[in-house]
């Protein structure tokens, strides 16, 4: 592959406030709504005051009904309160929402204590609070709040009024098995929490992930674009362009040749014409939604992807061939971006050469980018094409554009992946790294 005469390697995206302003944005605003607490707390209210009616009315226990009234009451008044004073569809910072939850463990405290304590079945309901404070706060109200729960169900051990059997005092449970009860809620509150937490953060990671890669493509169609906006510019600037070089035409004929102002005149109109020639030029480059333009075969696709690298001072070689109809390729942001990232990463870490193999059938094709580098570490071949995952020390170029948080190889697998295409990673038969990137015909995105 020879090099061109001018070759326009792309600027690396920075996104200096996306991923970042959206952590800053959690740890400021939390993600909860205000009505969402608010609605939880309607629902224990309700869930509490059925059950307390089934207990007294239809079972006829004899419970300590007014004291679980003014319970049951002070979540009302609390609700009402938080409707009446504050916007129900903010989000709610981490605090506010440790707050709520904690007085909401708190109500369910006292209304076990007045029934039964750790013997009473509702003693469950202590893992809602922390298992939503697992899914949604941060580390250190999620510790409060299991501390909390965990001294509130240890006291109520020891300490609770008796649960109404009947006869009244007929039967009480033994102290080992309310201690099984408090060690099931406590091991059944790590476990949900920690799963619940595990599954958020890996969410959150993902939503940061593509909102990056949202901003990369973006950007990537912003410069796909200039291409046309330079050839409308152009189209414009032609006919003022044109009146000017008429004018220096007849300024020429009128003013003699060996006089300043002759020239002058001579002067404007070669500048004239030479910003003809440049106009021309740009109206013949990338014009969006030329047909010649936007049609790529596979060597020309990895020619243009791979032509920034190509000074870089490893030997990138092509071999392109297939059987039956080569696949003709629409100009796509998302296919140039990945693959230019792809080659960067094995030209970056290749000792000496960078294979590029195009391969086509009926069935479909397929693009493999082989470096004689040191490979892929084993420890993370597994998770790669997974946001965060980086292992590699590299210079700062791709994953620069998500500030440096090892989300180059997603980003790029992600757009590949959006025009129909499948990404594979394995070991190069020359030792190194191997990109499989597969397409099948019928499903392909990019196929004009």
């Amino acid at each position: 592959m020879n090099a061109p005469d001018l070759a326009i390697s792309p600027a690396p995206v920075k996104l200096p406030t996306d991923a970042p302003a959206m952590r800053k944005r959690a740890k400021t605003s939390g993600q909860l709504r205000r009505s969402t607490l608010v609605l939880l707390r309607w629902c224990a209210i309700a869930g509490q005051s059925l059950a307390l009616l089934i207990v007294t009315q239809v079972l006829g226990f004899d419970l300590p009904l007014g004291p679980c009234l003014a319970m049951i009451g002070l979540s009302i008044f609390v609700n009402i309160v938080v409707t009446a004073s504050y916007e129900l569809e903010r989000r709610v910072g981490d605090r506010e929402a440790g707050l709520q939850l904690g007085f909401d463990l708190l109500q369910l405290a006292a209304l076990l204590w007045l029934t039964g304590g750790m013997a009473n079945p509702f003693a469950l309901l202590f893992l809602a609070p922390v298992v939503t404070s697992a899914t949604t706060l941060n580390k250190k109200v999620l510790l409060s709040l299991g501390l909390l729960a965990t001294g509130l169900s240890f006291g109520l051990i020891y300490n609770s009024q008796p649960l109404p059997w009947d006869p009244a005092g007929s039967f009480t449970l033994p102290l080992t098995f309310r201690l099984g009860v408090f060690s099931a809620i406590i091991i059944g509150s790590a476990f949900t929490s920690l799963y619940a937490w595990r599954a958020t953060k890996e969410s959150r990671a993902m939503s940061d992930a593509l909102a990056a890669t949202e901003a990369v493509l973006a950007h990537e169609q912003k410069l796909a674009a200039l291409g046309g906006m330079a050839a409308a510019a152009a189209h414009e600037l032609g006919t003022p362009l044109a009146t000017i070089q008429v004018i220096a035409k007849e300024m020429t004929r009128e003013l003699e040749a060996g006089t300043p102002l002759g020239e002058d005149a001579a002067l404007m109109l070669s500048q004239a014409q030479r910003c003809r020639e440049i106009l021309m030029q740009l109206s013949q480059r990338g014009d969006e939604g030329d047909a010649i333009h936007d049609a790529l075969s596979i060597e020309d696709l990895l020619e243009e992807a791979a032509e920034p690298y190509i000074t870089f001072g490893k030997d990138i070689s092509l071999d392109v061939a297939g059987d039956g109809e080569e696949p003709v390729l629409k100009r796509q942001a998302e296919l140039l971006y990945g693959l230019k990232n792809f080659i960067e990463n094995a030209v970056d870490f290749a000792k000496s050469a960078v294979e590029l193999t195009g391969r086509w059938d009926e069935a479909g094709f397929s693009i493999i980018i082989d470096d004689d580098g040191a490979g892929f570490d084993p420890a993370i071949l597994g998770r790669l094409g997974q946001p965060y995952v980086s292992k590699r020390q590299r210079p700062k170029q791709v994953d620069e554009l998500a500030g440096g948080l090892g989300l180059g190889v997603f980003i790029a697998a992600t757009l590949i992946e959006r025009t129909g295409g499948k990404v594979t990673f394995g070991k190069s038969p020359a030792g190194g790294a191997r990109i499989e990137l597969v397409w099948s015909r019928k499903n392909a995105g990019l196929l004009l």
